[in-house]
């Protein structure tokens, strides 16, 4: 939009929550690894400068053309091998013939009902994410005019209560409900909306960016330095200043002050209102609103490398969902009871299966992620980490999904709710933010341009639309969408941006 942008960043490289873990020869990424709708990568890869890309909100390129000149995204098949704890699985896939089969495979019973999920799913996905996927509910009006579609549709009422209509059989609706969980959301208490994931990925697929997402990371960096903007490394901002009710600028940890007409924050929604903003600048983000803030779960991931033995593949996909014998009574524990399960569900990713670069020749480099209370919890994580590590790790072995791991183990790290407290800022170390539950959703969830203080913008996971790497980049349009409206730059025609760059 002919703006100068500068990012300030905490860490010593770019990514944030998205960074990549190197070491012996081992690329781990830190964050996100799913990639859906990759035409919104497209969309932003094939930006100009001098021509802002606010339209259309879903690109009709079906090629990655320009992506594919910043990095290389390939589609993956299953999108997940979703594991029961009785040893048979369920391969997850845009392949409709093929979801059938696997239906008829393991509960015959829920064929019929699977064709009323996928009518309502579908009808659901038009609704909530085509037509109103890039709606900024800035006032309780904008939900209202939409709230009757909504709950004709069925949408507001818990997923895994919208999917129990459907399914009999318990692995169904476990396989139709986990994917909420990928967002930081409880199956349980998400509004039903989130059944339109099902259809985004029948639509677009799930990819991975080859050489991990770091390479995607590199290739934005690219791609911004390209279109005028610049980066700070080791740049912790400590502090969002004003005057008279407007954006002044930021203050930086180490006290130097930078001016700025526009600031954006990228950070945790409690941190930002809490910690960067002066208590005097807050209005109707005040303390009391922070405290009513419902926060996502939080996440232990070990990281780890070890010897290949070449039959990995055999029962292993790219992405694996490992269940646990309960379903509903550890998300509980997780969500509600905020203490640490026996037993646990995992999610591994297995990368070098597809990209064997990631890892030196004859070995495999792998994540496993966990779902856990936020320290809200009390959970001493300094305590609790090496051992919880281990009892992951040895889980893998004696359950069969990676036999021998514990002695073909080269190298293993880990991070703990602490990680997302002290090193990202997230509060209480939540791993996505507001919870997305009904009352933090849509109008309820924190707006994109802030109240309290004029030419301050929000994006991200904690923001609208929500977590999750295609709405996080919606995110970024909504906001891009705000500021252009505020500055008069909307449909500003090429000769003025040129001139404002």
């Amino acid at each position: 939009m002919g703006l100068e942008v500068l990012v300030l960043e905490k860490l010593d490289g770019p990514g944030g929550r998205a960074r990549v873990h190197r070491a012996e020869g081992f690329t781990f990424d830190m964050g996100p690894t799913v990639i859906t709708v990759p035409q919104f990568l497209e969309d932003l890869f094939a930006t100009r400068p001098g021509e802002p890309r606010l339209y259309p909100d879903f690109p009709a390129e079906e090629d990655l053309r320009h992506t594919s000149q910043y990095v290389q995204i390939v589609p993956l098949d299953p999108f997940y091998r979703i594991h029961f704890p009785d040893g048979t699985h369920f391969d997850y896939n845009n392949d409709r013939e093929h979801l059938l089969s696997e239906i008829r495979r393991l509960a015959p019973e829920d064929l019929e009902g699977y064709l009323r999920f996928e009518r309502d799913a579908r009808a659901i996905f038009q609704r909530g994410f085509l037509e109103l996927g890039f709606t900024h509910f800035g006032s309780l009006w904008d939900l209202l005019r939409v709230a009757p579609d909504l709950l004709r549709l069925d949408a507001v009422r818990p997923l895994f209560s919208f999917v129990k209509k459907y399914f009999q059989n318990p692995k169904m609706r476990q396989v139709f409900s986990f994917e909420s969980l990928l967002i930081g959301g409880n199956p349980l208490l998400v509004p039903a909306i989130y059944a339109m994931i099902h259809f985004v990925e029948r639509n677009w697929g799930v990819h991975f960016a080859m050489g991990g997402t770091g390479a995607l990371v590199r290739g934005l960096v690219r791609k911004l330095e390209e279109l005028g903007g610049r980066i700070r490394y080791e740049a912790p901002v400590r502090r969002i200043l004003t005057r008279k009710g407007k954006v002044v600028g930021v203050v930086l940890e180490s006290g130097e002050r930078l001016d700025a007409e526009v600031v954006v924050s990228n950070a945790d929604y409690v941190h930002t209102y809490g910690e960067l903003l002066a208590p005097e600048d807050r209005f109707w983000h005040g303390d009391w609103r922070l405290k009513r803030t419902r926060l996502s779960m939080s996440l232990f991931v070990a990281y780890f490398g070890f010897r290949a033995r070449g039959d990995e593949g055999e029962r292993l996909r790219h992405h694996n969902v490992l269940l646990s014998e309960r379903y509903e009574g550890l998300l509980k524990d997780i969500f509600h009871r905020k203490v640490l399960p026996e037993d646990f569900a995992h999610y591994l990713h297995l990368p070098t299966l597809t990209d064997p670069s990631l890892a030196p020749p004859g070995h495999h480099a792998a994540y496993t992620l966990v779902p856990v209370p936020h320290n809200g919890s009390g959970l001493d994580w300094r305590e609790i980490g090496p051992r919880y590590l281990e009892k992951a790790l040895r889980y893998l072995d004696e359950a069969g999904y990676l036999p021998g791991l514990m002695d073909r183990l080269v190298y293993t790290h880990f991070v703990t709710p602490d990680y997302f407290q002290w090193t990202l800022n997230s509060h209480l170390g939540n791993a996505f933010g507001p919870e997305p539950v009904l009352w933090q959703t849509a109008s309820f969830r924190p707006h994109n341009r802030s109240e309290d203080v004029r030419g301050l913008y929000l994006v991200g996971q904690s923001y609208q639309p929500g977590a999750g790497l295609p709405s996080v980049m919606m995110s970024a349009k909504m906001t891009a969408r705000l500021i252009a409206q505020d500055l008069g730059l909307e449909r500003a025609p090429r000769a003025l941006l040129e001139a404002r760059a």
